[in-house]
């Protein structure tokens, strides 16, 4: 019998129910599926495929489009582009990231970022190019929406700062160079503590604390210091600056330079006491003259009418002329009244050691010898009572500065500055000093150095009546241990220029 074979006992084939997917149709799907515009083109730069994305991106269907010249999406200003991406794309070089202008099908123009990719046969001869496009219009967008930011910051009149939570300065505008005078690559990644005095320092925990809270500080008024040392004062709005997330990173900061308002206001401030003070200084003089005409013509009648030594007769003649000039204030106080008296001829030392002898207890109780030089052997034209005050003024302070005792030296003599000849007199304490930062405010109304002992005049009125003269007034001091001291110079010339 012929040998029959069964084929049903043979191993058949196992069959899918899902036909194979071939490679060339999933990449095809990947590339119609992509976001991005995916062209190719051959060497002559015509369009040879066209994804679902570049319809999206330039308008044209496929078939209005494969088949026709690159050139088609280039503005005409830059067809001379594609021949250098052909040269480029025929030496076999891939251009990453190009970015450039393209053209919609309507004509709108936009920003675009391609890659270029050569594209080569089996033999791996070029024959075309393969090119990823993506329309970049809403980066641009949002990256010429951050220029212009960073333009207005940066050109702002304002300091614009940014810092982190630790008070590290993280971004510095030229407003911020202006005002605090450092260079962007100075203060970068340094503390903010740098543009604080240091007894305002603490400020910045609280600021910090603050902002960690998420709260915002606005229109701050407070002092602030510059590169070279000078302080300013400032108005400072303070914000958080939170991330994603919003939590707080850190903070920007606006400071606007103030200093110019603040001295209107101080300088106003000083005019309403000023007002102020001369009224009250005019109801003062009317009250007080009474009763001093009183006690002037009372020790009048004793020097005339008593067997007094000489020297009690000297010390009432004295205490007469001291109550003239307390009478003579009274009228002037704060230059509000001007001396209507003829100036006369004196010598200055004349008039100094009478201010001398007024102090002489006070100078013996607070320990202090007197070292006086006067070289003046002419006499000056000029007003009594208003010169006593000026020496009083100086000789009072100086007198205060030595607490522990010390010398005073008193000298005169006669100069020739470039104002022409006069008489300069030098009053020199042994005293504590006058720090630098008050040394610059000392001729300043109603400021002082003596707390609750000084009423911040004195120096002020003693400045005026010199100037009124025609003088000058100027004052050097010195805090340091064992050479601390203030010398006073007061030049009064011999011809007054203002008469």
């Amino acid at each position: 019998m012929p040998h029959i074979t069964d084929n049903s006992e043979r191993p058949r084939p196992i069959e899918s129910s899902t036909p194979a997917v071939q490679p060339a149709y999933l990449l095809a799907a990947i590339v119609n599926s992509s976001d991005d515009a995916i062209i190719s083109k051959d060497l002559n730069g015509v369009i040879t495929s066209w994804n679902e994305a570049a319809r999206r991106v330039f308008g044209y269907l496929p078939e209005e489009i494969v088949g026709q010249s690159i050139l088609r999406l280039i503005p005409p200003e830059l067809h001379s582009e594609e021949a250098e991406i052909l040269e480029k794309i025929r030496a076999g070089e891939r251009i990453d990231h190009y970015e450039t202008v393209r053209m919609r099908k309507d004509g709108e123009k936009f920003p675009i970022s391609v890659t270029i990719s050569p594209v080569k046969d089996d033999t791996g001869v070029v024959i075309g190019a393969s090119k990823i496009a993506r329309d970049v219009s809403d980066r641009r967008r949002v990256d010429d929406s951050r220029f212009r930011l960073a333009a207005i910051v940066d050109s702002a009149d304002d300091a614009i700062i940014s810092k982190d939570l630790n008070g590290i300065i993280g971004s510095w505008n030229q407003g911020a160079r202006r005002m605090f005078g450092y260079e962007e690559k100075e203060i970068i990644g340094q503390s903010v503590l740098r543009l604080i005095p240091k007894e305002l320092q603490y400020e910045e925990d609280e600021i910090l604390g603050k902002l960690r809270a998420g709260e915002r500080i606005e229109h701050y008024e407070t002092t602030r210091v510059r590169k070279n040392g000078e302080r300013i004062e400032v108005s400072v709005t303070i914000s958080p600056v939170r991330n994603s997330e919003g939590k707080v990173v850190g903070a920007s900061k606006i400071a606007r330079d103030i200093s110019d308002r603040k001295h209107v206001e101080k300088v106003l401030i000083q005019s309403e006491k000023l007002a102020a003070t001369g009224r009250m200084a005019a109801a003062i003089a009317h009250e007080v003259n009474n009763p001093l005409e009183s006690l002037m013509n009372l020790i009048f009648l004793a020097r005339h009418n008593c067997s007094a030594s000489p020297e009690a007769q000297g010390y009432l003649l004295t205490a007469e002329s001291e109550l003239e000039r307390v009478s003579h204030i009274a009228r002037q106080t704060l230059g509000y009244y001007r001396d209507t008296g003829a100036p006369t001829e004196v010598h200055l030392h004349d008039l100094v050691e009478n201010v001398l002898r007024v102090y002489h207890s006070k100078l013996l109780a607070s320990g202090i010898s007197v070292d006086s030089r006067f070289n003046d052997l002419r006499k000056i034209c000029v007003s009594q009572g208003e010169m006593l005050q000026v020496f009083s003024n100086v000789i009072a302070n100086a007198i205060d500065a030595m607490k522990e005792g010390g010398r005073l030296f008193v000298s005169l003599r006669k100069t020739a500055p470039s104002g022409g000849d006069g008489i300069q007199t030098i009053i020199r304490d042994e005293g504590l000093g006058i720090r630098q930062d008050n040394l610059e405010r000392i001729f300043e109304p109603f400021f002082t150095t003596k707390g609750d002992l000084g009423t911040g005049i004195g120096l002020w009125v003693t400045k005026q009546l010199v100037e009124r003269r025609g003088g000058q007034i100027s004052i050097t001091s010195s805090t340091e241990p064992g050479k601390s001291g203030t010398a006073v110079t007061i030049y009064i010339p011999f011809v007054n220029p203002k008469s």
